[in-house]
């Protein structure tokens, strides 16, 4: 006997807001009928944080604290014992989005040591000489445009544009044998609508010696930890190439960067964690000069 269990979602690309009920149908396709001793669908939501092998020496600290952290946890019965019928079944559901009691659902993000996942699942309980069945289908969660997250940010004060200058006098650890260069850049700002893309222009005012390749570089800034302490680590997002070979002097170069779903958030500052994002403007010269100018940008859902 073969039993297909799926979950079906009304949605096509699964997001839902805070609030909302999560609609779709438990799909059993099964070639003779079975008994079995209750169905039941539960919604889970967390936050699992994850030390990295860099911190050794504080893992003890923290293995107390770094637990996951439920956001949700509703479980609800959709079918009591009985015996199913052979053929395609369609058993149709509604559940809330709602998080625990002094919870907050933060958004689905998918990070190196910070995860924040949702999910269905749906049990079958069969009798003890028989399988249970279980199938779990993710969802995504998102807040409401203009839902702000961390007051605490200073957004309004970060709206403006931004204007940079970079050159050998601007370094604060210039190493020997770097060239006299001037870079002059603007962003538009660095408060981003996550579903928009970061803009600006950089323009290479003079250099001594060819430019081989100037790259953007976002990257996530994942702080966890708890009272005894915290750990800090920066890893890269994507990498784009805006310049390439010797990049010609006094003409605009637009950056133009999207931010990929799940791999990016909304800002977020928590007690237990943090989600913070950085861009890093790196220029190479001939001769392997590596230069890097980096500065952070707040995230917002707009």
């Amino acid at each position: 006997m073969s039993i297909n269990l799926e979950i079906n979602l009304k949605r096509a690309d699964k997001i839902y807001y805070e609030g909302e009920n999560i609609a779709g149908v438990i799909l059993l396709s099964t070639n003779s009928d079975f008994k079995h001793e209750g169905i039941t669908l539960t919604m889970e939501g967390c936050v699992n944080l994850q030390i990295s092998s860099k911190n050794v020496g504080i893992i003890e600290a923290f293995y107390n604290s770094v637990k996951p952290i439920q956001l949700v946890g509703t479980t609800c019965e959709v079918c009591g014992p009985g015996r199913l019928p052979s053929g395609t079944i369609e058993i149709p559901f509604e559940i809330p989005v709602k998080p625990k009691p002094n919870r907050t659902l933060y958004e689905t993000y998918h990070g190196v040591y910070v995860n924040i996942g949702y999910s269905l699942k749906c049990d079958i309980k069969r009798s003890f000489l028989s399988k249970d069945l279980q199938k779990t289908q993710q969802f995504l969660v998102q807040y409401k445009p203009g839902y702000n997250a961390c007051p605490q940010l200073p957004l309004t004060d970060k709206r403006t544009p931004l204007n940079f200058e970079l050159s050998p006098a601007t370094l604060t650890n210039a190493r020997a044998g770097v060239p006299n260069f001037l870079l002059k850049g603007h962003v538009e700002t660095v408060c981003c609508n996550i579903a928009k893309p970061l803009r600006g222009k950089i323009v290479l005012a003079k250099c001594d010696v060819p430019v081989r390749s100037i790259e953007l570089q976002l990257v996530r800034v994942e702080t966890c930890g708890c009272a005894e302490g915290y750990a800090r680590e920066a890893t890269e997002i994507q990498n784009i190439q805006i310049g390439d070979g010797d990049v010609p002097h006094h003409i605009p170069i637009p950056i133009y960067m999207v931010f990929p779903r799940l791999f990016t958030c909304p800002t977020l500052i928590t007690t237990n964690f943090k989600v913070e994002f950085e861009i890093n403007l790196v220029i190479v010269f001939q001769g392997d000069h590596l230069v890097t100018n980096n500065f952070p940008i707040i995230l917002v859902r707009e």
